[in-house]
């Protein structure tokens, strides 16, 4: 890519201070890119405008753009006049079709919002997407309006499809080359004291480790970002993601592990990270880990 600085449609989104889903709404309504087959693909416009794409073993193919194209797009969007419906939690919950006193709830599990002593915060996650902070004027209480285009937000869509029962495995469908080879090597076959199946005694003893102490946990949770990065272990409590590192000697699994952990630093997530080392003192490293995070393990 000679010396010009790339930059993701994420990263440009930021930088142009609108959600991620607005601006691929938006390169495609001026047909810069286009969605074929669930993914968004570049057009001879996109092309010609310097868009090209990058791939890696983790996170698939994505679309770079010449950081120079930030001023063309910032007098693009400023000359054309949009007005962004936004929804507050009672209108969203009708549309979604929940009850109006799970719907923040759920948002924050995504990791968009933060309940306060009153009311809800918007975490950066949340900003990034479009979410904008508000007070009620009579009492001060913080709340949160969404834009209309969350609701083509891939991991609001996902996670409604896990509440309803309709979700399936998109890894099954359409896995990346580096976790095809780490679930084909290591298949699901340890079931823990709770029922979970997980990939390695290891992952048995961290599932026990945290059934027994009365912990709520998630395993092989995906996280709620775009790309389809799925954790070893998530706690509700606290929003904690929990990753073993078990094969330092495996290449792939090494660039493997090099990529997931610049996506937690991307999006701030909280991460414990356990190593074989630590599996042989969990009554002694766990704790000290949870507390970081505000979790009491009795």
């Amino acid at each position: 890519m000679g010396n010009q600085k790339y930059i993701s449609t994420t990263a440009l989104s930021k930088l142009l201070r609108v959600s991620t889903s607005d601006l691929f709404s938006y390169l495609q309504e001026i047909g810069w890119m286009e969605r074929v087959e669930n993914a968004w693909t570049l057009t001879n416009i996109g092309t010609n405008k310097g868009g090209q794409y990058k791939s890696d073993s983790l996170r698939g193919t994505w679309v770079v753009w010449p950081d120079t194209i930030i001023r063309e797009l910032e007098s693009m969007r400023s000359s054309k006049t949009t007005d962004t419906k936004y929804l507050n939690a009672t209108v969203l919950s009708q549309i979604l079709k929940v009850s109006k006193l799970r719907i923040n709830p759920i948002l924050s599990e995504l990791g968009w919002l933060e309940r306060a002593r009153k009311g809800w915060i918007l975490t950066n996650l949340g900003e990034s997407i479009g979410g904008k902070q508000l007070e009620y004027e009579k009492t001060g209480i913080p709340y949160v309006t969404w834009p209309e285009s969350i609701l083509n937000n891939k991991s609001l869509i996902e996670t409604f499809k896990q509440i309803n029962g309709e979700f399936f495995d998109e890894r099954d469908e359409t896995p990346n080359e580096v976790d095809t080879s780490f679930r084909d090597k290591f298949p699901a076959k340890h079931r823990a004291a709770d029922g979970h199946v997980v990939r390695s005694k290891a992952e048995m003893l961290i599932d026990n480790w945290l059934y027994m102490s009365e912990i709520v946990h998630a395993y092989e949770r995906k996280l709620p970002i775009e790309e389809d990065v799925y954790c070893d272990f998530y706690l509700p409590v606290g929003k904690v993601y929990i990753e073993y590192w078990g094969l330092e000697n495996d290449s792939k699994y090494i660039e493997r592990k090099k990529s997931k952990l610049e996506i937690y630093r991307k999006y701030g997530f909280n991460l414990i990270e356990l190593t074989d080392t630590d599996i042989q003192n969990l009554d002694d490293v766990f704790p000290k880990k949870l507390l970081r995070f505000g979790i009491q393990a009795y």
